[in-house]
């Protein structure tokens, strides 16, 4: 019994090819039918007739034979356009029997450890969701899962699962907002890389989450994972720590450390007023409350001298208080009575 390989793909082109083929040929046969079925005589003796008819029978048997391989190649065109297709189906059964078959199997190797240790003996370790860690890999073959990266504010990423004896640790995830990063699961116990640490979360008002740990790499081979950057911090509030580099052990680099964060900005205080500072405020305050202070004593002072004018009845305070500050002394009143308290805390004793 011989075995035949076929690429359905390959087939399939191949007959598009040939059809573009019998297309040019069609073209061809049809282009030169009239000059060749149809040859004039050189002359009106018998010679040059007979000589005319014969050469017009071959080119009408040229086009008769020409028109029979146009069929058969256009048969031969459909007959490997079929049996692509029919290759393309055997490969989908066989593809889904293969797979369904190999499930099968494998689930029947990992049903006795998954029940007993809860993690399979051959395959990968399942991604864990957001804030969840990942699933260790099989205890033969396979590498760990993904952490998920947290959504949460305050909830840290989830960790990477570790591997088996053969594998590459999962990676950590991110951490949210102010949280830690998951650290990265550790490599195979013979041959595997660790895992890189998660980012930490970036603090909103607050200080930011560490970087996580790198995994640590397989015990023969294997480079450990990279830690995971600090998260920023806000509002003055200090920058993640970068997480720690995986170890390796015989053969094999140690993972990178990640990367701190500075200290976030904190927003400038605004200075308390209390009665009797209000120069030290207005300088505080800058050029705009400067001018609005210095108004605000100036209407206070024309108020308190207007007042005095009346009291007394001295010509001398109301030349002192001036016209244009006279004319504004029913507004200064309202105003006095509006700042009273600041009015009372800044006359002396």
């Amino acid at each position: 019994m011989s075995f035949v390989s076929v690429v359905p793909e390959l087939v399939v082109a191949t007959a598009a090819d040939l059809a573009s083929i019998g297309s040019a040929l069609d073209a061809a046969n049809a282009a030169a039918a009239a000059e060749t079925t149809g040859v004039l005589a050189a002359g009106a003796d018998e010679v040059s007739a007979a000589i005319a008819a014969l050469f017009g029978a071959h080119g009408q048997a040229y086009q008769a034979l020409s028109a029979q391989m146009s069929a058969f190649h256009a048969q031969f065109g459909r007959a490997l356009t079929a049996a692509a297709r029919s290759y393309a189906a055997a490969e989908a059964v066989n593809a889904s029997a293969a797979q369904s078959l190999e499930q099968d199997l494998l689930a029947l190797i990992n049903a006795p450890t998954q029940a007993l240790l809860g993690r399979p003996l051959i395959g990968d370790g399942a991604n864990g969701g957001p804030g969840q860690d990942g699933g260790p890999g099989g205890l033969l073959y396979g590498n760990g899962g993904n952490g998920g990266t947290s959504t949460t504010a305050g909830v840290a990423g989830g960790n990477g699962g570790a591997a088996g004896l053969i594998g590459n640790g999962g990676a950590g995830g991110a951490g949210g907002a102010g949280a830690p990063g998951g650290a990265g699961g550790a490599g195979g116990w013979l041959f595997g890389h660790g895992g890189p640490g998660g980012a930490g979360g970036t603090g909103f008002l607050a200080a930011g989450g560490a970087g996580g740990a790198g995994g640590s790499g397989g015990l023969l081979y294997g480079n450990g994972g990279a830690g995971g950057n600090g998260g920023e911090g806000d509002g003055g509030g200090g920058g993640g720590a970068g997480g720690r580099g995986g170890k390796a052990w015989l053969i094999g680099a140690g993972g990178a450390g990640g990367t701190g964060r500075a200290q976030g900005t904190a927003e400038p205080a605004v200075p308390a007023v209390t009665p009797g500072c209000c120069t030290e405020t207005a300088a505080l305050a800058g050029t705009a409350g400067t001018a609005v202070s210095a108004a605000l004593r100036r209407l206070v002072g024309t108020a308190a001298a207007a007042d005095a004018a009346a009291s007394v009845g001295s010509s001398a305070a109301a030349a002192r208080v001036g016209p244009a500050e006279t004319a504004l002394a029913p507004i200064n009143l309202l105003l006095v009575d509006s700042v009273a308290p600041a009015v009372t805390a800044e006359q002396p004793g």
